[in-house]
C-alpha cells in the first residue's frame, strides 16, 4: 500500500506511477492541493520558479499552464535563457525533472482538446499545438516524465466536454501518468460545464479524477451540483478536483477559506487554486489559507517546511 500524498516525503513521491499517486490522493481524505502557475510571465519571486514558491505554501501537486511540449519553457528555471524564450526553434533543455528536484513535488501539466467545429460565445484565444491536445502532445509529455495531465481548457479557446472524453482516451494509449478531465468554466464553449453525460464519457475512457468548478466560481452551479457530481464520479472509480481557474484565487483570503471548506464538505478529493495573480501564481498567502482551512496547521507546516532532501 502507498504512503497517503500528505504524509508522503519527496523520496516516497518520486516513486510512485500515476496508479499509486492516485491511490495516496484518496487516502489524504480531501485535503490535497493542487496550484496551479502560468510557465511563461515572469515568476512572483525574482529568479524562482512558481512552483517552488507554491511549494514552499503548501502545494502538494503543481500543475503548470500554458506549458508547450515542443517548446517547454518555464521562467525562473536555472540557465534559461531569454533568447531561447523568444526562439520558437531553439532547443530548450527538459524542465520537469528540474522542477521535480527543486519542489519534491509531482508535475503535471494542461493540454487544451479543442475540436475542428467551435461553437464559441466570445473571441476564440488561439494557442500552440504544443498546447493543444493530440497524441504528438502527449507522446512527448510522456517523454518528458510529466506526472499527471490535465485536460481541460482556458478562457476562449474553445474546448468541449466531448473533445476532452476524446483526448482522455488517446491517452490511455499514450501515457502511463495520472489523468485529470473535465472544465474549470466553459472556455469559451457554448455548452454546460458540467453533466452525466460528460462524467460517464470521461470514466469510460479511462480517466483517473474528474476536475468540477468549485462552489462559488462558476454561475449557477451550487452545492447540491457538486454533491451529486461527486457521488456520480465516485461510483464510476473517479476522483474528484475542484479548480478556482476565474480568478477567485486572487480574493479576499476568507472567499478562499469559504470555498475551500465547501468544496471539502461536498467530498472532492483535490482542491485547485489558480494561477490569476501577480506572475502567474495565486497570491502565496491565499495558497497557505486553503492549506490551513482544509487540513489545519500541523499538516500544512509538514508540507511546507519538509526538506526536498527527505
Amino acid at each position: 500500500m502507498v504512503k497517503r500524498l500528505i504524509s508522503a516525503t519527496p523520496s516516497e513521491v518520486a516513486q510512485m506511477n500515476g496508479a499509486e499517486l492516485k491511490q495516496s490522493i484518496k487516502a489524504s481524505e480531501g485535503r490535497t492541493i493542487c496550484v496551479e502557475n502560468v510557465v511563461g510571465t515572469l515568476p512572483q519571486v525574482g529568479d524562482l520558479t512558481n512552483a517552488e514558491v507554491a511549494k514552499a505554501f503548501g502545494a502538494d501537486l503543481i500543475l503548470l499552464n500554458g506549458f508547450d511540449c515542443f517548446h517547454p519553457v518555464v521562467m525562473g528555471v536555472p540557465g534559461l535563457s531569454f533568447e531561447a524564450v523568444l526562439d520558437p526553434t531553439a532547443e530548450i533543455a527538459n524542465p520537469i525533472p528540474v522542477l521535480k528536484e527543486l519542489t519534491g513535488r509531482p508535475i503535471g501539466i494542461n493540454l487544451e482538446p479543442i475540436p475542428d467545429d467551435l461553437d464559441l460565445m466570445s473571441e476564440q484565444v488561439v494557442i500552440s499545438k504544443g498546447r493543444t491536445s493530440s497524441a504528438e502532445t502527449i507522446q512527448r509529455a510522456e517523454e518528458l516524465g510529466v506526472d499527471f495531465i490535465c485536460f481541460t481548457g482556458n478562457p476562449g479557446t474553445g474546448v468541449t466536454n466531448e473533445a476532452i472524453a476524446g483526448a482522455v482516451k488517446i491517452a490511455k494509449e499514450n501515457f502511463s501518468g495520472m489523468i485529470i478531465a473535465g472544465k474549470m468554466h466553459s472556455a469559451g464553449s457554448d455548452e454546460p460545464v458540467v453533466t452525466k453525460e460528460a462524467i460517464a464519457a470521461y470514466a469510460e475512457a479511462g480517466a483517473d479524477i474528474l476536475l468540477l468548478p468549485a462552489v462559488g466560481t462558476i454561475q449557477g452551479f451550487l452545492e447540491q451540483d457538486l454533491i451529486e457530481a461527486v457521488k456520480f464520479a465516485k461510483a464510476r472509480n473517479l476522483l474528484t478536483m475542484t479548480a478556482i481557474g476565474t480568478s477567485q484565487e486572487s480574493a479576499r483570503p476568507e472567499t478562499l477559506r469559504q470555498i475551500a471548506l465547501t468544496c471539502k464538505t461536498c467530498g472532492v478529493d483535490i482542491q485547485h487554486i489558480g494561477d490569476a495573480g501577480y506572475g502567474g501564481l495565486a497570491p502565496a498567502e491565499n495558497i497557505f489559507e486553503m492549506s490551513i482551512a482544509i487540513r489545519g496547521m500541523r499538516h500544512t507546516l509538514y508540507r511546507c517546511a519538509q526538506s526536498i532532501n527527505r
